[in-house]
Order: C-alpha cells, then sequence, then structure tokens
C-alpha cells in the first residue's frame, strides 16, 4: 500500500457509545487492537463529545492482530472493514488465520 486512499475503508461501524462514530465513522483512519480471538478498534473513545473529521471515509491505518487472515506485515488487506458490538467496538472482519 502506498497512499491512503489505497488503506481498506472502515465500511460501517456500529459500536455504540464512540466518540468518532455518529452516522457511520468520522475517524481518518482507526486502529485495529485487542488480543488473540477479539480484535477491537483501538480508536473507540467512549465520550459524548462527538470527534473526528465533518466528512470521512475511515480507513483502516494500522493493524495490530498480527494472527489475522488479512493482516500483512501489520496492514490490513481486506477489502473493507466492519466495526460493531454492544459493548466496545469489534473489527467484526477479523479472522484467525
Amino acid at each position: 500500500m502506498t497512499t491512503l486512499l489505497d488503506l481498506p475503508p472502515v465500511t460501517d461501524c456500529t459500536a455504540a457509545g464512540c466518540s468518532y462514530n455518529h452516522d457511520g465513522c468520522h475517524a481518518a483512519a482507526v486502529t485495529i487492537g485487542g488480543e488473540r480471538s477479539h480484535a477491537s478498534c483501538a480508536t473507540f473513545i467512549p465520550l459524548d463529545h462527538k470527534g473526528g473529521l465533518p466528512r470521512v471515509e475511515s480507513h483502516v491505518g494500522a493493524c495490530q492482530r498480527e494472527e489475522c487472515v488479512h493482516n500483512d506485515s501489520l496492514e490490513c488487506t481486506a477489502a473493507s472493514i466492519h466495526v460493531g458490538g454492544a459493548t466496545g467496538a469489534e473489527c467484526l472482519t477479523y479472522a484467525v488465520a
């Protein structure tokens, strides 16, 4: 990947309570973190104040889940990702290799 446009977009985010999620993800880029068998959006911030850019298509800036089938040198190779979850922000595209 060479530019931001080459990074996979965050297709949708249904994570309740994230300051970047208001009618979709408004972070310029997200980082996927967490632990084995539980990949989560490390950009998740549970604040009442809405953050991010007013108009943006969010992308995956980095992925820390080495065991994911979509991970190549800590970069996400999925065509796009879905984020959601009732208690936080889980990467729903995550799959263990």
